[in-house]
């Protein structure tokens, strides 16, 4: 069973800010900022991509509404939402999972960067996507 499955079934204790039948968030124990909160369905699934889309459509009310109220609760600059799918893009925990992030100001510790890739075929990257 994993950590969030045993998190979901009071196993292992955790710092719970909201629950219902089909979701639960929780504080981030390693708390990247200040109210650092992750939105789990209690149904375990692996990832974003394999999540049934009734639980995924929970999952994404429930953090609208926890993301708004610490927003202005703790005055939240801003907000990273982040899903992580495979251990490549991060997922360290195979039970899909959102994490809300607080953004204070840009001296929070967090960076987060893209870069724009040059000479990129774009027409061969929209056909091989939306091939059957």
């Amino acid at each position: 069973m994993c950590i969030f499955c045993k998190i979901v079934n009071k196993d292992i204790p955790a710092h719970i800010i909201y629950e219902d039948e089909s979701v639960l968030a929780i504080l981030d124990i390693s708390q990247t900022t200040i109210g650092h909160t992750l939105i789990i369905p209690k149904e375990h699934t692996e990832n974003f991509l394999d999540c049934p889309k009734e639980i995924l459509n929970k999952v994404t009310s429930v953090s609208q509404a926890i993301g708004n109220k610490i927003m202005s609760n703790l005055g939240a600059q801003g907000m990273n939402i982040i899903a992580n799918v495979n251990e490549i893009a991060g997922q360290t925990i195979m039970h899909f999972h959102l994490h809300l992030i607080p953004r204070y100001d840009s001296n929070d510790g967090i960076s987060i960067s893209m870069r724009s890739a040059d000479n990129i075929d774009l027409e061969n990257i929209k056909n091989k996507i939306i091939k059957d």
